[in-house]
């Protein structure tokens, strides 16, 4: 089998997990990075995005162009696109013309953009082109089905970590504080500066947070990447997870990242954390500031060898419910190849 997987190649993008064990499994992959080709263009200087805001740019213009030219190269059997806001319908017509079967995975919503880099016209006007979605998201599956009667699968997020960044995390001395790791927006910035103002001392990471937080008990850092998210998501007693407005009874990448280094998480009370993970014992869950703060106080004023134990479990139920990237594309792989039967 051959699939050209569309996205994005930056160390952040979940792709790059399927691109991995998709070879692994004996795929003849191509990943053309249509998301990077789109951001290395727009973040290059201000008179690239003047450009592209006014609409003069041809930037997606040329990425279509080099998409259309690698399909006639490489000759694919299924195109994977990742969110596909760089890509024309057009463009996927004419694969689909070929008798190339297409399939989408939006790690957002393609119904609701709650920011500009999380959908576009180009994904709304697609969405009927595809012969298969996959989605983390229960309510985008049911209409999926019964607006666009369209094959949907469920396809939630996973982790991917290696046991020698596991063990090197573990060796951290834990800190005993209350910590967000992600990027602002207006509805997460209000929520912090509540907890701040609670009592609650927050460490958080992630781009421009300066601009969206000023509380003195708030501490930011800048973003971090690779294996030192890791270190950070377990190291911390507490770790925050804030749900998206797109996604308020689903779960997020964090969801499975912060078990799956035995972090102890905090999280929103939705559908898919009650399913996934055990309240109480895996995960602790909260439906507002009042039950959030108490929440925190009560994990912060567990005894170590208590936390200790709650990340052991969530680090567990991880492995043996294969939560893994892995077994994730092990899971879309049957999906597609039932494209076929």
């Amino acid at each position: 089998m051959k699939i050209l997987v569309v996205g994005s190649d930056k160390i952040y993008a979940i792709e790059n997990f399927y691109v991995k064990y998709l070879r692994e499994a004996g795929i003849d992959i191509l990943h053309f990075s249509a998301q990077s080709i789109f951001y290395d263009y727009y973040q290059k200087g201000i008179l690239n995005k003047l450009m592209f805001k006014s609409g003069l740019s041809t930037i997606h213009k040329k990425i279509n162009e080099q998409f259309i030219h690698v399909v006639d190269e490489f000759k694919p059997e299924i195109v994977w696109v990742f969110k596909g806001m760089e890509i024309f319908p057009q463009s996927l017509r004419y694969a689909k013309a070929k008798n190339i079967k297409l399939v989408n995975y939006n790690p957002d919503s393609p119904f609701v953009f709650s920011g500009k880099g999380s959908g576009n016209v180009n994904v709304k006007r697609s969405i009927e082109l595809y012969d298969l979605h996959l989605t983390y998201n229960s309510e985008v599956k049911k209409e999926m089905e019964s607006v666009y009667k369209i094959p949907t699968a469920i396809l939630p997020f996973g982790y991917d970590v290696s046991d020698t960044v596991f063990e090197t995390s573990c060796g951290l001395e834990e800190v005993i504080k209350t910590c967000f790791l992600g990027n602002p927006d207006k509805d997460r910035a209000a929520f912090l500066d509540e907890l701040a103002a609670q009592g609650v001392a927050l460490d958080v990471y992630g781009n421009y947070w300066k601009k969206f937080l000023k509380h003195p008990g708030i501490t930011i850092f800048d973003p971090v990447y690779g294996d030192e998210v890791w270190k950070v998501l377990r190291k911390y007693r507490v770790q925050l997870n804030l749900m998206r407005p797109h996604n308020p009874d689903t779960h997020n990448m964090r969801s499975f990242e912060v078990p799956g280094i035995g972090g102890i998480q905090l999280a929103t009370e939705t559908f898919d954390h009650k399913t996934y993970f055990q309240p109480g014992k895996e995960i602790f869950l909260y439906q507002n500031m009042e039950e959030c703060v108490q929440q925190i106080k009560k994990i912060l004023a567990l005894t170590a060898k208590e936390a200790d134990k709650i990340r052991q479990q969530a680090r567990m139920r991880s492995i043996q419910s294969a939560y893994t990237y892995k077994d994730r594309t092990k899971q879309a792989l049957v999906k597609m190849k039932m494209l076929y039967e």
